[in-house]
């Protein structure tokens, strides 16, 4: 097919000029034929896409294609199918007839159309004062000297930008309702609508189109609320893109690197002044402070309840032949219930209570993901700072240690490397708290690494203290004997004994 200009041309020679068709392919140097089909054809039609036809369309194995194409583009390439794999696969499960290079050529085909359908344009959303978005974010604390992972559930009001955080420990069903009510106690009020993920712990099943069923547990607290619940479509991110950048913006803004905290209580305070301070700062988009955007938020909030609403769930569980029950995948040990006895568990959002039919507490105990942590690698950390040692003041880790075993390390500056060599291999017998303890207690920052390691060990081996003895007469208890009289039987001379005279003077003896 000719170019539009092309064609133009030979209308122009035809019409205007009253030249000839072979006039025109002599010109032109085209074909006589192509000359005439453009010079005196009609070609204002669209030409009309034929239907494709093969086993891949007629047959439906195109289909299969598609979703496996779509399904693998969620994926890390790495992880994907090749194409020897999907046309394997749709031998085996599907009894395709056809061969690999028809699959290859139908992949090789419908893979741009298929990313061109992904990479469409979107809308720009509006949204109004008193709409609110909900996600959680992992980020990672620092705990009595281990990582841990927390679970941030972030509020974010796109309408003003404004933003509220809670830490929790997992994002199960009682957690997340847990943190949504703290959240809206932080912000004053209840947003009208929220716009939220598909969460396992709220959604049951999608279904298609507004046809989600829901957990009975988060319809009661939607009851109790009064809000309106905006779902997103499947894999469609970027209908709560406000959220989505505010749990990056607060993960590199609060948590790189990882702060350290004393208790989760510390950390919740910690995290609400953060988010206040925040909002000082000016809109990305609108040039206002977001305090001010904010207030427009707050008149659209509904009322908050007057009552508490509890935040529970139950399960019945049997105790087993041993004595135990399973909680959380945990095996726990009831001590007070009987062999298949059954027990009704109330599970918080930070622990679990087991009651018995007559609702008597029979066991109580924090969930198992309440004590996870991961323990920091310091000796490979260590490793590191024996050879750059001057690095070490300034390590993001070096915050991480307890206090009097900095002030340890860079007690002399010239002895840096070898104290963090000697640390490292006290490390192998003692903890970084027991070495904290005892300089804390004796504040020998000068001693060498190995004289601390012989002080240490010393401490360890020291006497127990003295057993009480119940044998002894009462008389004999505290009775201290006089030592001089012995000195004047083995020593007169020493304290004027019998080898003396009247006179003083020694005798011969």
């Amino acid at each position: 097919m000719l170019a539009m200009p092309e064609i133009h041309y030979i209308k122009h020679l035809r019409e205007n000029k009253d030249l000839s068709i072979s006039e025109i392919a002599r010109k032109t140097g085209l074909n006589w034929r192509t000359v005439k089909k453009y010079a005196d054809g009609n070609i204002g039609g669209q030409k009309i896409m034929k239907k494709k036809r093969g086993m891949m369309y007629e047959l439906g194995y195109g289909e299969i294609i598609d979703d496996w194409l779509e399904e693998d583009a969620k994926l890390p390439r790495k992880e994907r199918r090749t194409n020897r794999t999907m046309f394997e696969q749709l031998q085996k499960e599907h009894g395709f007839p056809g061969s690999y290079r028809t699959v290859c050529a139908y992949i090789q085909e419908r893979k741009p159309h298929i990313k061109a359908e992904k990479e469409k344009r979107y809308e720009r959303l509006e949204h109004p004062p008193g709409e609110a978005q909900v996600d959680f974010g992992t980020m990672q604390v620092v705990k009595d000297g281990a990582l841990e992972d927390k679970k941030l559930l972030i509020l974010s009001f796109p309408h003003s930008n404004a933003g509220f955080a809670h830490p929790l420990p997992s994002e199960n069903r009682e957690c997340f309702l847990e943190g949504l009510k703290q959240l809206f106690h932080q912000a004053g009020g209840v947003p009208r609508r929220l716009r939220m993920d598909n969460l396992s712990a709220a959604v049951v099943t999608v279904g298609k189109g507004d046809n989600r069923q829901y957990t009975e547990a988060f319809l009661r607290f939607q009851a109790h609320y009064g809000f309106e619940v905006q779902p997103c479509n499947p894999a469609s991110g970027h209908e709560k893109g406000n959220v989505e950048r505010k749990v990056y913006y607060v993960r590199h803004r609060c948590f790189v690197p990882a702060p350290v905290v004393e208790s989760d209580e510390q950390l919740t305070e910690w995290l609400r002044v953060k988010m206040i301070e925040d909002r000082s700062r000016l809109h990305y988009e609108k040039g206002v402070p977001i305090e001010e955007l904010w207030k427009e938020d707050q008149k659209e909030l509904k009322a908050l309840p007057l009552d508490n609403l509890p935040i529970f769930s139950l399960d019945t569980v049997k105790v087993n032949k041993y004595g135990e029950i399973t909680v959380d995948g945990e095996k726990w040990v009831i001590h007070q219930a009987r062999v298949n006895q059954s027990l009704v568990v109330q599970k918080g959002w930070d622990r679990f209570i087991c009651l018995s039919n007559q609702g008597e507490v029979v066991f109580e105990a924090p969930r198992p993901y309440m004590n996870q942590k991961q323990e920091i690698p310091w000796e490979e950390i260590f490793n590191d700072w024996e050879k750059k040692p001057r690095s070490v003041s300034y390590s993001r880790f070096f915050k991480y240690l307890p206090e009097k075993v900095q002030t340890y390390l860079t007690f002399r500056k010239e002895e840096v490397k070898q104290r963090v060599r000697g640390v490292r291999e006290l490390l192998k017998s003692h903890t970084l708290k027991e070495l904290d303890e005892w300089l804390n207690k004796e504040q020998r920052f000068d001693l060498a690494p190995h004289e601390l390691k012989v002080l240490l060990e010393a401490k360890q081996q020291a006497y127990p203290e003295k057993w009480k003895e119940t044998y002894i007469p009462s008389v004999f208890v505290d009775y201290e004997t006089d030592l001089h009289l012995y000195d004047q039987r083995l020593c007169p001379s020493w304290e004027g004994g019998a080898n003396r005279d009247d006179s003083g003077h020694q005798r011969d003896l």
